[in-house]
């Protein structure tokens, strides 16, 4: 008889979350499986129905398919570290986790939000609360641990989870290779969200023979840019159960994800990047506590798509909270491109001019604002004094002169950091250090947001200045990253997570400050794109590739990790495009929110025209991009930079409505065809021109026109008639 129990189990939307405990250790674990799947798979190892398939307890000889997962895995220093030869590779399963046994096991309601809260405690006074929890029509939960030291020493952590999930599909290791697969989500500046899915064989976690070695693929991303490398984000699905589980981690610091196997199933797991991999260690005195950053978990039946809807909705109720000037999600227009870090009066007025009434609402005036007569906008900020030269009458009648033409004035600030010819610069006191030395990359320093003093100077001259000056929308620009870690704490990576805790803090003063400030989150592009910062701010740059064609590949992307409506994406506009490389930008934005740059005010008349065109068209499509599911079909190529054939995402809400937005790339088909969903739809608009587009039942044929072509149809579904 198994001596593992189940302790509860709870149902969210159509998945069991179901808790297991060690009878003889009352070491809790996790697990989560589809609800219609509860009775229909069987192990071959323990004959055992439903998910997870729970250890026989075979012989020494026949190792067994799966043993309980803890619901946290934390190392503490002193305590063993982890074995089967997986030091280095990993800090889970080490000998603090059999510290702790079950205490209490609650479920909570609040409201409209219901809380699990799962207490272990030691026999030395720590504790470990995990909890999960979900409001009313979440189809995803969310987890945190806090860890507790209420014993009469001093404790250091090297490493704490915010998630860990056991049991996920053991098999027969002759069944079926290649069945579990594990999905993440690359990314690099200006080549952001590059979806891999790669087996366990060929991530080389099979299992050993015995069982005897624990393997991980451990990944994650190092500093101040979460999205280096990596998405905070990890999945896995059984093939042939057609079952994926994932997590996407909210924290804009240093973190890890792992794919943990030592016996049959998979374990997944994150949180801070911890003490081999980020340099964290953490001293919890007594009486004090520590919470990790918190994971949002899903499991679904499908794929990668299905999953990746569940996780990213959740993201809705932060933004929701977000000015309500964003409601309709309304066009930006910045400058960046037009003026190329030369903004001046007389430049952003001219565009404003040619803005008017166009339907485009934001005009924000980029880096450089700040410069002297011989500065650089990548060196000269950090004093935020507004040049004379550039704006003689000062920001604010600029800003005003804007809003007289009916826009919303936007201003860039980098305010976490500092350049090299600007008087900040020699702040030593209120600036990172590491070994005693400041934190210094490519002509930048910075700000210690833990440092009241340097709050303080960031609350005048960030806050100050833009509510003095009537801005209504700010962007928030970070060009480098930390890197490892900071001096003035235990660790170096405690230092970062301090920093990182004080970079929340700011942002959460500015909304208090500013209620209706609408703020835009960059980072050279899209290096911030997850959810802590997503929850922050109204929208996020999608990448520093404006002006490239690999646009709507990047673009189509992130749809998985983040809400389209979060997601600006640029359309450069220069005299010299032909109207075919028009639409190809213009038809892009509508993959998030449409943000315009370059030389407007030089378009010709017909130009112009269509760019109001597709103003219009794109307010029209806004219900569309703010709620729905994306699905994307087509073929590119591996290369982004060189793309061939072309793409479409298929985008639909519970309104009957679709918006697809297509595009072509080199050796473009001559027709593509692109099926809609079931029923049968008549068209509501086309950009640029409905020529060469026709519906045939459920099938769109778009004739393209060749290479680089671009194409939106919003269509709708025909009501059934009944007799």
């Amino acid at each position: 008889m198994s001596r593992i129990e189940t302790l509860a189990e709870y149902i969210v939307a159509d998945t069991v979350y179901r808790y297991l405990i060690d009878r003889d250790t009352q070491q809790v674990g996790l697990v989560a499986f589809p609800l219609a799947l509860r009775n229909a798979l069987v192990t071959k190892r323990t004959g055992l129905k439903g998910l997870p398939y729970i250890d026989a307890m075979p012989d020494a000889s026949d190792p067994p398919a799966t043993e309980l997962d803890p619901l946290v895995h934390l190392k503490i220093v002193g305590d063993w570290y982890p074995g089967a030869f997986s030091q280095g590779r990993t800090m889970r399963t080490s000998s603090s986790n059999a510290r702790f046994r079950l205490a209490s096991h609650n479920r909570i309601t609040e409201a409209d939000r219901v809380s699990v809260v799962t207490v272990l405690r030691s026999m030395e006074g720590l504790e470990l609360t995990h909890r999960l929890g979900w409001h009313d029509g979440d189809s995803a939960v969310e987890i945190t641990t806090t860890f507790r030291n209420d014993s009469s020493l001093p404790v250091t952590l090297e490493m704490l989870t915010s998630f860990s999930l056991g049991g996920i599909t053991p098999f027969d290791p002759a069944d079926a290779p290649g069945r579990l697969q594990v999905h993440r989500f690359r990314s690099v500046w200006s080549a952001e969200g590059r979806l891999e899915s790669r087996s366990l064989e060929e991530l080389h976690l099979e299992r050993s023979w015995s069982g005897a070695g624990g393997f991980s693929e451990r990944f994650g991303q190092i500093g101040s840019m979460p999205v280096r490398g990596f998405f905070p984000w990890i999945a896995a699905t059984d093939t042939a159960a057609n079952v994926t589980w994932g997590a996407q981690l909210a924290w804009a610091g240093s973190w890890q994800m792992e794919a943990f196997r030592q016996h049959d199933d998979l374990c997944l797991s994150g949180g801070l990047a911890d003490r081999e991999f980020g340099h964290w260690m953490k001293i919890v005195a007594p009486g004090e506590a520590l919470t990790t950053p918190p994971a949002t978990l899903a499991c679904v039946n499908g794929g990668v798509d299905e999953l990746a809807d569940r996780l990213v909705a959740v993201q809705d109720r932060a933004v929701e909270r977000q000015p309500a000037v964003e409601q309709d999600l309304p066009v930006i227009f910045n400058e960046w491109c037009t003026t190329w870090g030369d903004p001046r009066h007389d430049k952003v007025l001219a565009i404003a001019d040619r803005l008017v009434g166009s339907g485009v609402r934001y005009l924000v005036i980029d880096a450089g604002w700040y410069k002297g007569e011989r500065g650089h906008w990548g060196n000269a900020h950090g004093d935020w004094v507004p040049s004379a030269t550039l704006f003689p009458h000062g920001l604010k009648a600029t800003g005003d002169a804007i809003r007289a033409r009916g826009l919303v004035p936007g201003l860039w600030f980098e305010m976490e950091t500092v350049g090299s010819t600007s008087e900040a610069w020699h702040s030593k006191d209120m600036l990172l250090k590491r070994d005693g030395v400041l934190i210094t990359v490519r002509e930048r320093r910075f700000w210690d947001l833990n440092n009241d003093l340097a709050v303080a100077y960031l609350t005048q001259k960030v806050i100050g200045l833009l509510r003095d000056c009537g801005f209504g929308y700010l962007k928030v620009d970070y060009n480098e990253t930390i890197g490892l870690g900071t001096d003035g704490a235990e660790s170096q990576g405690e230092g970062l997570r301090r920093q990182i805790e004080g970079v929340h803090r700011f942002f959460d003063a500015i909304r208090v400050a500013l209620p209706e400030l609408v703020i835009e989150n960059c980072s050279s592009g899209g290096h911030r794109l997850e959810p802590s910062m997503l929850a922050r701010t109204a929208m996020s740059s999608f990448s520093d590739a404006h002006e490239l064609v690999e646009i709507p590949i990047i673009a189509a992307n992130l749809h998985s990790p983040m809400l389209p409506r979060q997601n600006q994406i640029w359309a450069v506009l220069h005299p010299g495009d032909s109207d075919r490389r028009l639409a190809y930008s213009l038809t892009s934005t509508f993959l998030g929110r449409m943000c315009l740059s370059g030389d407007v005010a030089a378009l010709g008349a017909g130009q112009w025209q269509l760019v109001r065109e597709a103003v219009d068209a794109y307010a029209q499509a806004a219900p569309l991009i703010k709620r729905g599911i994306s699905r994307r079909v087509g073929a590119y190529g591996p290369s982004w930079r060189h793309p061939t054939g072309w793409q479409a995402v298929v985008r639909t809400n519970d309104a009957c409505e679709a918006l697809v937005v297509a595009h072509t790339f080199a050796a473009a088909p001559a027709e593509v065809k692109i099926e809609l969903p079931t029923g049968r739809w008549q068209v509501v608009r086309v950009f640029p021109s409905p020529d060469g587009v026709r519906i045939e039942g459920r099938m769109l044929h778009w004739t393209t026109g060749g290479d680089f072509g671009g194409l939106t149809l919003q269509v709708r579904r025909v009501p059934q008639m009944t007799t």
